[in-house]
């Protein structure tokens, strides 16, 4: 079964370069990025995994913990450490789960059998302190992931959940953000003391201050 947005992330325990995890006890009260990769000793994959790695502190900035996955064993994933850090020039600095009996993929239905039934496909999921999903995109597995949208997102999370607002296209931090058209004028303008701009009722963008 797929799972949907805002239901409770599946809990697991599984082998990972960093000893077993058991899932929701390993998150604490941090978000989380999980996302798959097809295979280890692939290009695709070898440049994701040292981005991920690049980004650390942006990641640590957020509360984020990131944790990658595939159906290879540990020890694969432990040789494939040194290629990486030696082409991409970071260490793999986050756990990788060794789902070699496929438990984790099933239940977050990372492999589809119409694309490839041996190996996962590109899935992120981005997972709140609250256990739930919040966010999921699937890749095909010839397609490498843009993880400053993964990062934009999650800052649009954040913030939507701190103010409850929302984030227009192409919405990046600092930008004015969206007043919902549930508030009326008078609530609004309580919330929202430094003004806003009002083009249409039902759309009202202000920009939030530190």
């Amino acid at each position: 079964m797929t799972l949907q947005l805002g239901q409770l992330a599946p809990d697991f325990e599984q082998e990972s370069t960093h000893g077993k995890i058991r899932f929701h006890e390993w998150l604490g009260n941090s978000w989380c990025v999980l996302f798959s990769h097809p295979k280890d000793f692939t290009p695709v994959c070898t440049t994701e995994l040292g981005e991920v790695a690049r980004l650390r502190k942006q990641w640590e900035a957020r509360n984020v913990k990131v944790i990658g996955l595939s159906v290879d064993p540990v020890e694969s994933h432990q040789e494939w450490e040194s290629d990486i850090e030696a082409t991409q020039g970071h260490a793999v600095n986050f756990p990788m789960l060794a789902d070699a009996d496929q438990k984790v993929s099933q239940l977050y239905n990372m492999i589809h059998p119409e694309c490839d039934p041996t190996v996962t496909v590109r899935s992120v999921f981005v997972i709140d302190p609250a256990r739930r999903i919040r966010l999921s995109i699937t890749y095909p597995p010839s397609t490498g992931r843009n993880f400053s949208e993964i990062l934009r997102s999650i800052d649009s999370l954040q913030l939507t959940d701190k103010y409850g607002v929302s984030t227009p296209v192409n919405w990046t931090e600092g930008n004015e953000v969206i007043i919902s058209p549930k508030l009326t004028e008078d609530a609004a303008k309580a919330k929202f003391p430094q003004g806003f701009r009002t083009l249409r009722p039902y759309l009202r963008l202000v920009r939030l201050g530190d």
